[in-house]
């Protein structure tokens, strides 16, 4: 075999570099620019870091579970607050501020403990 004719010092470096060599390489966001045009370095900075941000608040936003009616058979908890359980789900009831007629939506929550 071929590692067997390798001194066996350096085994562990061929199978750690034939290891590197396997795995895919990963990088950040890869811009090409062909000289012809200035480069605002400082504009790309400022628009990646504009793209980074959008994709957290996406990110927020799909972890935040909002109904605007909760689902048939619903149970309703008072204490510690008031709070719905659908189905192993929980959701706390708010009323939209600022408005001519607020409307009640439900966001979901943990599920509440007894100290909460």
């Amino acid at each position: 075999m071929f590692c067997d004719r390798i001194m066996p010092a350096r085994r562990p470096y061929l199978l750690g570099s034939l290891l590197m060599m396997a795995l895919p390489a990963v990088a950040g966001q890869v811009l090409v620019h062909d000289g012809t045009q200035a480069l605002d370095v400082f504009a790309v900075r400022d628009a990646v870091i504009r793209e980074q941000e959008w994709q957290e608040a996406l990110r927020f936003q799909q972890q935040l579970q909002i109904l605007q009616a909760l689902p048939l058979g619903c149970v309703s908890f008072s204490r510690p607050y008031t709070y719905y359980d659908c189905a192993g789900r929980f959701y706390r009831p708010y009323q939209q501020r600022g408005q001519e007629n607020p409307q009640q939506f439900y966001i979901q929550i943990t599920p509440p403990g007894p100290g909460s």
